[in-house]
């Protein structure tokens, strides 16, 4: 078994970790970090949890630690992050000299030599660690999993951008509330209501979808060349992000094999059979009012995507659209960190 900690444990993303962690088959908890007014007591005491889930036994008398290396129980080999962007920016280089750091917060996203990763899109970024940790003289390194709305847009995307000329892609989201965070979004500002901004997202999709989906030379990723709009929007639903996808294409095709690529869609988590890992990333429904977020963002555990609507675009030449509908804080969020963490236990740990 490889032990494990969790940064910032009490929050709504650390609970999914716990969550998705309990009954882990190789990572164990052994280690919670959290607030300075949380440290020193135990796990369930220091707690509001927020699932719909019961806190599960095996954390509850864990003593939450301060967030700092040097408080850390040295057996731990990998730290989970969920810390908030301008506290992760320091804390995890500091925890990355001695750790392994699977981080989902945004602050090292994008930053040279430290791997943006979706283990079924772009695994090959992986091979930046060496470089990242001969650069700062680290014996661990950081991991970053993308933006909540960008991982399940480029899932899907990935079986077309393999098969297929990308002219352009636009989407526009319905993102749900949980991707704030527990008071991130005022209950009088979302019942019956839709926020239509969402401070940073669209820029997050439009640049990290394309770096994504780019090429890693060995040295630099090459971003993908085709054109991506985003428009990001608040909707009044707890867990699971929708998105509308529109398409264009370098040339004519037939629907049904965009159908068959994107059902058949396999990559190396799925090769390796990694314990996260879906049989099927992307999931595709032929029902006309499918998906949906409470009937669909749970699929395989909350770790596939699921599309449907997928039709051609009578509009527009050589173009399709399709609608998808992700779990923002499982595939798109703790469930992203974990499976990497996966990919780095069987490959380079």
């Amino acid at each position: 078994m490889v032990n494990v900690g969790v940064l910032g444990a009490t929050g709504m993303v650390g609970q999914r970790f716990i969550q998705l962690l309990a009954n882990h088959p190789d990572f164990e908890i052994t280690a919670l970090a959290a607030s300075s007014r949380s440290a020193g007591k135990k796990y369930e005491d220091a707690t509001t949890w927020y699932l719909d889930n019961e806190m599960p036994e095996a954390v509850r008398d864990i003593v939450v630690c301060e967030t700092a290396p040097e408080a850390m129980d040295n057996d731990v080999d990998i730290v989970f992050s969920s810390l908030p962007t301008e506290f992760a920016a320091k804390v995890e280089k500091d925890f990355a000299k001695d750790y392994v750091v699977a981080s989902n917060a945004s602050a090292h996203r994008m930053k040279k030599n430290i791997p943006l990763v979706i283990p079924e899109v772009n695994p090959e970024c992986l091979d930046m660690i060496e470089a990242q940790q001969k650069e700062n003289n680290w014996d661990g390194f950081i991991v970053t999993n993308p933006n909540c709305s960008t991982i399940a847009l480029a899932l899907t995307l990935k079986p077309i951008v393999n098969n297929f000329g990308v002219n352009s892609v636009r989407v526009s989201t319905m993102q749900a509330v949980s991707g704030a965070g527990y008071n991130g979004v005022p209950s009088m500002a979302i019942v019956d209501n839709l926020v239509p901004f969402i401070g940073g997202e669209e820029e997050k999709m439009e640049t990290e979808s394309l770096y994504l989906l780019g090429t890693f030379d060995g040295n630099d990723v090459i971003n993908a060349d085709f054109k991506l709009s985003a428009s990001c929007h608040r909707v009044p639903v707890i867990d699971g992000h929708t998105e509308a996808v529109f398409i264009e294409l370098d040339d004519d095709f037939d629907i049904a094999d965009v159908a068959d690529k994107m059902a058949n869609f396999k990559a190396l988590p799925q090769e390796l059979n990694l314990f996260s890992a879906p049989e099927n990333p992307v999931i595709v429904k032929e029902e006309e009012n499918r998906p949906q977020p409470r009937m669909d963002r749970n699929a395989s555990n909350g770790m596939a995507v699921t599309v449907g609507r997928l039709r051609k675009d009578q509009a527009f030449d050589n173009s399709f659209k399709y609608v998808l509908v992700g779990h923002n804080t499982v595939r798109g969020a703790a469930g992203a960190s974990i499976l990497n963490a996966e990919l780095i236990n069987d490959k380079i740990l």
